[in-house]
């Protein structure tokens, strides 16, 4: 058999002769080099996303470094600084300010105007066998449990449980909270860690020595655990161990939150908000309220430093963490107030749910009385208590202490799409 010989082109002055590409060996190539999005040069992106809006630019400027360098090119600022600059509303300062942060706070600005005065759609799925009444957000990703034997981690895109992580038998599950690599809880009186790999820590058992937690938060190596004698225990996660004893209140601590300069803040049946400092184990302050019949949940926002509670009759609070000072109390239900919440580094809004079914909703930079807002579009007669609610970027899950849990879909129709 003889070797089939390449088809050379005719050479042109200097040049030397090229063999011919074949259709075959075009469709060879193709099957061995896939395009993809990512193989696309920089120009096609830049034109692709100039047809992209502002929000949808703040996701792909956090898919990869290529991405994000694109989008911080200055052909494509300087086209979107044109068109920002349109809007009398725009900042003069444009160009003082990265791309990313530009789109970071336009889409905060959307997120805003969603939450205060948009309409919204309702999606609900069977997430458990029986009730559960805690939900967590983060990073696109939610994580329910409390009630059920099992924590369930879910996709907001597919609704789908990817990971779920079983709570050992005997022990009932009162609290948790998570992050990328791990899910700690509080079982009874002990903590427990779900390693996102599989693994699971179980802390000694320190039955016998005091009663059952009520609440849980983490600031990472350390863990703090509210109790009913009004003490909060600090473990450390690593050693397994409780490593500190913080006398709070002298009646039981019902909600815990935690600052970045890891200052301690715990409510309690009392109505009373102690704030202590672990490292000196003193009381720093005590914040009072006029509600005799408890303190629910509490909410820090650290970029404002304002402090939001919610009480056992309807009442929310806000102090000013730097003066102690209360700035303003408002009854927005006749019922419990369960969970309060926002976004990260959104300084205007905030989502507070109860037992009355209804998501309340505030605006404004110091959240002022007159702007108060309640959504009033499901019958009464028809709306299951709210026990915890997550806010995310135009979105708010909820539980309901039943098997379902929802998704609030936010969208504002005024809002502008660049």
């Amino acid at each position: 058999m003889t070797k089939r010989q390449p088809i050379f082109t005719a050479a042109t002055g200097n040049t030397p002769p090229t063999p011919a590409i074949t259709s075959t060996n075009q469709r060879e190539k193709r099957r061995e080099t896939p395009t993809t999005i990512l193989s696309l040069d920089g120009d096609i992106l830049c034109t692709i996303f100039a047809f992209l809006n502002m929000f949808d630019l703040v996701r792909c400027s956090l898919v990869c470094k290529f991405w994000n360098a694109i989008l911080e090119s200055r052909s494509l600022r300087e086209f979107y600084e044109r068109k920002l600059l349109m809007d009398s509303s725009s900042s003069s300062g444009f160009t003082k300010k990265s791309l990313r942060v530009i789109l970071g706070e336009v889409a905060l600005e959307q997120h805003r105007l969603a939450l205060q005065c948009g309409t919204f759609h309702v999606d609900q799925w069977k997430g458990h066998s029986t009730a559960v009444s805690q939900c967590r957000l983060k990073m696109g990703t939610v994580v329910t449990g409390v009630g059920d034997k099992v924590i369930r981690l879910w996709s907001l895109d597919r609704y789908k449980c990817e990971e779920q992580y079983p709570v050992p038998d005997t022990l009932p599950l009162v609290d948790f909270d998570f992050d990328e690599s791990k899910i700690v809880g509080l079982i009874g009186s002990r903590l427990c860690i779900w390693r996102r790999n599989g693994k699971r820590s179980v802390f000694p058992s320190l039955e016998g020595k005091f009663i059952t937690g009520s609440c849980m938060r983490y600031f990472d190596p350390e863990a703090m655990v509210g109790f009913d004698d009004g003490a909060v225990r600090v473990f450390d996660m690593y050693s397994r161990r409780c490593s500190q004893i913080i006398r709070m209140h002298s009646a039981p601590i019902t909600c815990l939150c935690l600052s970045e300069d890891q200052l301690i803040l715990s409510g309690s049946t009392s109505g009373n908000i102690t704030i202590s400092d672990p490292s000196s184990a003193q009381k720093v302050a005590r914040l009072r309220s006029s509600d005799f019949r408890g303190i629910k949940t509490l909410c820090l926002k650290p970029s404002s430093q304002l402090l939001f509670a919610g009480s056992a009759i309807g009442y929310t609070y806000c102090w000013d963490m730097r003066t102690r000072r209360l700035l303003w109390e408002k009854r927005v239900s006749p019922n419990v107030i369960y969970s309060i919440q926002h976004m990260q580094d959104d300084k205007s809004t905030l989502a507070v749910g109860g037992i009355d079914g209804s998501i309340q909703r505030r605006e404004g930079k110091r959240l002022p009385e007159d702007t108060y807002i309640n959504i009033d579009v499901i019958p009464k007669n028809s709306r299951p208590s709210i026990t915890c609610l997550a806010v995310g970027m135009k979105k708010i899950v909820t539980t309901h202490n039943a098997r379902d849990i929802r998704l609030w879909k936010l969208k504002d129709k005024n809002i502008c799409t660049l």
